[in-house]
């Protein structure tokens, strides 16, 4: 099988041929349908990932359909449609995992960080951390649901989203696209935070009510005047100072949740903060059934990413083109 393969910090991906693997005691093996890249392969080859294992094979926004189960498998059975997340396998006795909380498992690990993920043509993966794909959802699509899409739904439930919610998202990328068209779809009011007006047509379009252009305003006063503030911002922004410059735009017992960072730290004025009962935090990805709703809700909500297909062995040039900001649509690798 065709496998492209991490092989050190700031190289790109060579490609080699594999023998298709075997699944071991409670795996499976995936005949892979599709796999997002995501801005998180691009920060393991930048070398952000203190505990990858190198060589490794990236990619964990996967889709595909189960082609054997190892020993002790029971479930997905052969044959299902099923999706993987960057969330790869966990202790399973903790009292984050006992919870169903395994995102917060101490002994976590990550699919396409220290776990071969989905830039291959076949990928062994634990079964309880793959998801059945809700019927009639179209696989390749759905692919960046298993990462973007998860951050996006699970950062807006851990802010504590409601119908009467005003939300700001900053950013409208991948991850910040699906953030406002969950949010529309919850039926909260959604305001968007860009740099420029580039993007206010396409951000109405999916239902956000004000447009924010960080380089015409300040993006905490403009959110002050909206009705006294946000309830609730997310950054999807890969940036830790976008974020803090919305913060004194949320409303008393506001939440800024950051599912987007750099790595500059975060820094907040304390004073508001504590007039105004303020919260901030960062949210990782989410578990298992997180990922099930997230699913559900999209398929139920018509909820797709846009993106463009490529090649396996056209990933070095789509992740090139995302560090450079330039890369568009997500990409999805697809296999024939």
């Amino acid at each position: 099988m065709l496998t492209a393969i991490a092989t050190a910090v700031n190289e790109p991906l060579t490609f080699a041929e594999r023998e298709v693997p075997e699944p071991g005691q409670g795996e499976v093996l995936v005949k892979i349908i599709a796999c997002g890249i995501c801005y998180t392969d691009l920060d393991l080859l930048r070398g952000q990932w203190p505990v990858a294992r190198f060589p490794v094979v990236p990619g964990h926004e996967i889709t595909g359909v189960v082609a054997a189960a190892g020993p002790g498998v029971s479930w997905p059975e052969v044959g299902a449609s099923v999706g993987a997340q960057f969330l790869g396998d966990s202790c399973r006795h903790c009292d984050h995992c006992v919870r169903g909380e395994q995102v917060l498992c101490p002994r976590k690990r990550f699919t396409g960080i220290v776990m071969d993920g989905g830039y291959a043509e076949y990928a062994v993966l634990k079964a309880d951390f793959v998801t059945l794909l809700p019927e009639g959802l179209d696989p390749v699509a759905a692919a960046p649901l298993m990462c973007a899409g998860l951050t996006a739904f699970n950062g807006l439930r851990q802010g504590g989203i409601t119908a009467t919610s005003r939300v700001a998202v900053v950013g409208a990328g991948g991850v910040g696209a699906l953030a406002i068209r969950y949010a529309v779809a919850m039926g909260a009011r959604v305001a968007v935070i860009g740099r420029s007006n580039r993007g206010e047509a396409v951000a109405r379009e999916m239902g956000a009510e004000r447009f924010i252009a960080t380089q015409d305003s300040d993006p905490a006063e403009a959110l002050r005047a909206w009705e006294g503030g946000a309830n609730l911002i997310l950054n999807t922004a890969p940036s830790t100072s976008a974020a803090a410059a919305t913060f004194t735009g949320l409303a008393p017992d506001g939440r800024l949740v950051l599912v987007g960072y750099g790595p500059e730290p975060l820094t907040l004025p304390t004073q508001p903060m504590a007039l105004n009962r303020l919260h901030a935090m960062i949210n990782p990805s989410g578990s298992p059934h997180d990922m099930r709703d997230t699913l559900a809700f999209s398929a139920a909500h018509g909820i797709l990413p846009e993106f463009a297909p490529v090649g396996l062995r056209d990933a070095n040039a789509a992740l090139d083109a995302m560090a450079k900001g330039s890369s568009g649509k997500r990409s999805v690798i697809t296999f024939g």
